[in-house]
């Protein structure tokens, strides 16, 4: 099992980590007054103002010589038509053979440089798991380890800045 010691808390840490946010960059843009009225959120879908419409996925970062990737859990912008093609979908346990659907990034990972609107393609996968996101190839350092893999070393580093805030690791 793959296990690092964490330079900043002493831990031993199990596992490969994910992190995840629980709605898209524009559902913070809707006063907090107004969400309940304008966004329909669920812990896989949102959607604003009926016009704007998020899915909930896995942007995973092998990390090389693991069976298990480092996991993001982001959320990705759809077309109307591409929205409610996948919400047809979504009961169905058999569904990978559809898409995969144009999206834009709608996630801030603020240990990169600005993710948010990085182009990908979400992919369905079968029997209820969360969507694959997958970025566009470019030399933006994120899209870079989703196809180039990352070392165990960069795990414990990105753990590092995001759990205790360290820019030292980095």
């Amino acid at each position: 099992m793959f296990s690092f010691r964490c330079s900043c808390c002493g831990e031993l840490h199990e596992g490969v980590p994910s992190f995840g946010w629980d709605y898209p960059i524009p559902y913070l843009d809707v006063p907090e007054a107004d969400r309940i009225t304008r966004c329909h959120l669920t812990s896989d879908i949102c959607v604003i103002d009926g016009q704007f419409f998020f899915v909930r996925g896995c942007l995973e970062v092998p990390v090389l010589g693991q069976n298990d990737p480092l996991s993001w859990g982001v959320w990705a912008s759809l077309s109307e038509r591409n929205f409610a093609h996948f919400q047809e979908l979504y009961d169905e346990p058999k569904r990978a053979h559809h898409g995969p659907f144009f999206g834009w990034l709608s996630a801030h990972i603020w240990i990169y440089p600005d993710t948010v609107n990085l182009k990908t393609k979400v992919h369905l996968r079968d029997d209820g798991i969360r969507p694959y996101v997958e970025l566009e190839p470019t030399d933006h350092p994120l899209a870079v380890e989703q196809h180039q893999g990352i070392t165990p070393e960069r795990v414990a580093e990105i753990y590092e800045m995001i759990v205790h805030g360290s820019s030292a690791a980095g």
